[in-house]
């Protein structure tokens, strides 16, 4: 096993996708720790905006408390991020039809279950190791901003603390989802490409379709539902405070363990069955 997951991680090494894709989204997290910047020291300068609600209102408190802050500084760059582990655990197995070695893969190992293991270990080693490449700028990063913002970073109080953990299950929970995606679809561009759409369109458009049944059936609990949506699920995970009318965090982590459990049964199951020829 441990010379598969070595095996696993050379296929990704030598590829060029794998710094492709972190340049990428180096990039990107540069660019959302700069949006939440933004973000806290416009709510950490007003005060409550008048003509709210009672409820608007305590959501906007809750919004603004440092202790949440300091959460959304600490995990900037997740969203992106998780699309970037997911495409490499796309590739792991993508790859091997798209390079030909899946024959080669399943005559060295015959026992299918063990190669689509060491996959899914390899893809949850990457989502851990990305986790941890963001996480070592976001928390120097975010107490030098918050400094100049003359408040308390809260590093060390267990809200801020298990977002961040909770960010590092979300990494490798999207990287396994990867690997089932990739079984789905053997195709390398259509699989990279149709998941990149569905997870960039369609976590707005299953946001905005939520919010729209929800007010046209004034049901409220439409609307908090949308939480079933992976990546809406990874993002309340992350909450440093639980908002006012927002499930709390562990509903996120249970939504995205039940898709994970699923993905990596089914895949388990296709490639034991699966003509590589």
């Amino acid at each position: 096993m441990i010379n598969l997951i070595r095996g696993e991680l050379l296929k990704i090494r030598t590829t060029n996708a794998w710094w492709l894709f972190g340049l990428g989204a180096l990039g990107m997290l540069a660019l959302a720790f700069l949006a939440n910047a933004i973000y806290v020291h416009i709510l950490l300068s007003e005060g409550v905006p008048d003509g709210l609600s009672a409820q608007e209102a305590a959501e906007f408190v809750a919004r603004a408390d440092v202790v949440n802050l300091t959460a959304r500084l600490a995990t900037s760059g997740q969203f992106f991020g998780l699309l970037f582990v997911t495409l490499l655990g796309i590739l792991a197995v993508t790859g091997e039809y798209h390079h030909q070695t899946a024959t080669v893969t399943f005559l060295t190992t015959p026992r299918r279950s063990l190669v689509i293991l060491a996959k899914l270990v390899v893809a949850a080693l990457v989502g851990a190791g990305w986790w941890l490449v963001t996480t070592v700028i976001n928390i120097p990063a975010a107490m030098i901003f918050l400094g100049t913002q003359h408040v308390p970073n809260h590093f060390g109080d267990w809200p801020v603390t298990r977002a961040i953990l909770l960010n590092l299950l979300a990494y490798t929970l999207w990287g396994i989802l990867g690997v089932g995606f990739g079984v789905l679809i053997r195709s390398q561009i259509a699989a990279t490409v149709t998941a990149a759409v569905l997870y960039l369109v369609g976590t707005q458009a299953a946001g905005v379709l939520f919010v729209a049944v929800a007010a046209w059936l004034d049901q409220d609990w439409i609307e908090k539902a949308q939480v079933i949506v992976p990546s809406i699920a990874s993002s309340l995970m992350i909450s440093g405070t639980q908002l006012p009318g927002d499930p709390p965090q562990w509903v996120g982590a249970a939504v995205l363990v039940g898709y994970t459990v699923v993905t990596a049964t089914i895949g388990t199951m296709i490639i034991r069955r699966r003509d590589v020829s």
